[in-house]
């Protein structure tokens, strides 16, 4: 009789902490499952940023269905060791890193160039590299850290890479943005933060200017077999976040960590929505939308704004001499 007490105080911790995770895993969504397309044998994909977080949530979901999957990296000691990783998980072997940092258009040039000469096919490229809040530090061109990369950088790798977009129809484009886009405007005098710089305001300009790419984009491509949509993929613990927790005391930390861990995802449940976005039959003829959750959903009035999305693209091609490419 001693021990039923302790037993009962064992028991309802035990019960407290499982339900704690259940509602956890329910929060935070469930895997994407859909039989008809668990394989991609012959398809070929790019991930940006895919040695960590959510990319290499999407390649080890792309490996798993026997893609060649191509991981387009800044670092490739970091890239090689997830890639280890994946292959020896899902026993795929067709898994590549590749430089391609997207704070030089030199370096996405190199890597487009590269990818030409391998592959003669693309049918899934994923624009998933990003910073989040860094402190005011630029480009090898002078463009503003999180601008730069999370769309300039795109802009330039997905414009380099239509042809074969196009000669691989149906394929897809997915760009990865995030719900910080609400709270985004796009600067019109002052788009690459010369005169006034706000890391937050900064990081939400450039999500808001992924779904606004993706808007033109979508416009452009009608007719093509190609279709582009933005993702969010929920609030994820990846190394995005970096800047954030170094701004944060100790104590900071723990309370923000104690009142957003139900709604904090894994990377892996991160890349559910992606992948959704990149597998769905469903989608085969939606583009320009966003999707958040595993379904489309609406957007703000800026980022339905057609004339700005217009004007955003003819800055982007000049910033990034498109034209001349």
């Amino acid at each position: 009789m001693g021990w039923t007490k302790p037993f009962y105080y064992y028991s309802g911790a035990i019960a407290t902490v499982g339900g704690a995770y259940l509602m956890k895993d329910y929060l935070t969504g469930t895997p994407y499952i859909n039989n008809e397309v668990e394989k991609l044998t012959g398809k070929v994909a790019i991930v940006t940023g895919s040695n960590t977080g959510i990319g290499k949530g999407t390649v080890y979901e792309l490996a798993k269905r026997d893609a060649k999957v191509i991981m387009a990296c800044r670092d490739m000691e970091k890239c090689e060791e997830a890639r280890t990783e994946i292959v020896m998980t899902t026993q795929n072997k067709y898994v590549y890193c590749r430089k391609c940092d997207l704070a030089s258009q030199e370096s996405i040039k190199n890597f487009v160039k590269q990818f030409k000469q391998e592959h003669s096919q693309l049918h899934i490229l994923i624009n998933n590299a990003g910073v989040m809040r860094c402190p005011k530090s630029y480009t090898k061109e002078g463009i503003e850290m999180q601008f730069g990369v999370n769309h300039i950088g795109h802009f330039l790798l997905t414009n380099l890479l239509l042809d074969v977009l196009k000669d691989s129809a149906p394929s897809r484009i997915i760009n990865i943005s995030s719900v910080a886009y609400k709270r985004g405007k796009i600067k019109l005098k002052d788009l690459n933060s010369t005169e006034n710089y706000n890391a937050i305001e900064a990081y939400s300009q450039s999500k808001l200017a992924n779904i606004l790419f993706t808007r033109e984009l979508a416009n452009r491509l009608k007719g093509t077999g190609v279709t582009v949509n933005a993702v969010h993929p929920g609030i994820v613990n990846t190394e995005i976040s970096r800047y954030v927790s170094a701004e944060q005391n100790f104590f900071s930390k723990t309370i923000v960590k104690s009142l957003t861990w139900f709604f904090i995802k894994s990377p892996a449940k991160g890349s559910q929505t992606v992948i959704f976005a990149a597998l769905d039959p469903s989608l085969s003829d939606v583009t320009g939308a966003y999707l958040s959750n595993n379904k489309v959903s609406d957007v703000s009035d800026d980022a339905k704004n057609d004339e700005i999305a217009k004007w955003l693209w003819a800055v982007s091609e000049k910033w990034t001499k498109l034209n001349y490419v």
